[in-house]
């Protein structure tokens, strides 16, 4: 947090891209008479992570879950606001090109799949959903990276090979290097591209009904210090987080996690117990310590 004169409000270095549920913090329309954000980070926001982590870049902004999970078990010194900042159903975030062959989801064991980085939040909600509604056998599959995580202190599992630098995991896909890949934004738009998971919109509207779980990707955190020393600023910045998502053009989209540590705790806990069942964190969390008194109270 930036030193100010008793007149001016304190500045927070904040990472926080323009979503549609962003966006009237982003513009003005939402803004506090206790804290200025000044939004610093890069774009996409995800490529400001490992500075966070690392280096405590950013006072505030959002953080993958996952990033979170294992900065919370590495000490990092960054708490959980209950406001996440974007989320989705993910089934189908798992494809193959029809051209080298039809695959079921446990055709992937003993396969070469392609993923950003092991410890990507989508690559562990489509991963979770591959082993828990599908069978597969994650140990047998052999995980193509582009990157490592964005913690210095974690390393990925046996079962990772990184690819040479520069090459492109939907390329590579398309073209048969790669048996299947998981990708979010980046899954060609290609008439040959098929879902790991059968019908998966079908799929995840069916998954949504029994466990009633949006998978969140990012959330809202900040400096543990801010916390403790400013409270009334972290609550400020929660309201801002509220109404901005209020201001929706269109209102907050159909598929979309809610709001508060209630609502989103059979989320976090299946982030927790996937993560740890995928070697991403080091031991159990619980969802309680992902807070402290202030976040965790927020509602």
């Amino acid at each position: 947090m930036t030193t100010t004169t008793a007149t001016e409000l304190p500045t927070l270095r904040t990472n926080l891209a323009e979503y549609a549920v962003t966006k009237a913090m982003r513009d003005g329309r939402v803004k506090s008479d206790l804290v200025k954000l000044d939004f610093c980070g890069p774009t996409p926001a995800h490529n400001g992570f490992k500075a966070m982590v690392r280096e405590s870049q950013f006072d505030a902004g959002e953080l993958a879950i996952v990033t979170y999970l294992q900065a919370k078990s590495y000490n990092k010194p960054y708490v959980l606001l209950p406001a996440p900042i974007s989320g989705r159903f993910q089934h189908h975030c798992g494809g193959f090109n029809i051209d080298f062959g039809h695959l079921d989801p446990k055709d992937i064991e003993g396969k070469r799949v392609g993923v950003r980085t092991y410890a990507q939040t989508t690559g562990l909600w489509i991963r979770g959903i591959l082993r828990h509604e599908y069978g597969v056998d994650l140990d047998k599959v052999t995980w193509m990276t582009l990157g490592d995580g964005h913690l210095a202190e974690y390393s990925d599992p046996e079962n990772c090979i990184r690819l040479p630098k520069g090459s492109s995991i939907p390329d590579m896909m398309m073209a048969g290097e790669l048996d299947a890949a998981l990708l979010g934004e980046d899954m060609p738009k290609d008439p040959r591209v098929r879902t790991l998971v059968p019908d998966a919109q079908a799929a995840a509207r069916a998954w949504y009904a029994r466990e009633g779980v949006v998978p969140i990707n990012h959330m809202f955190v900040v400096h543990k210090d801010i916390s403790k020393n400013r409270p009334d600023i972290v609550r400020d910045i929660f309201r801002m987080v509220k109404e901005s998502r209020e201001l929706t053009e269109g209102g907050v989209p159909a598929v979309f996690p809610p709001i508060g540590l209630e609502a989103n705790r059979k989320g976090l806990q299946m982030a927790i117990d996937w993560a740890l069942d995928q070697k991403i964190i080091p031991r159990r969390l619980c969802v309680d310590e992902l807070f402290d008194d202030v976040t965790g109270s927020l509602s």
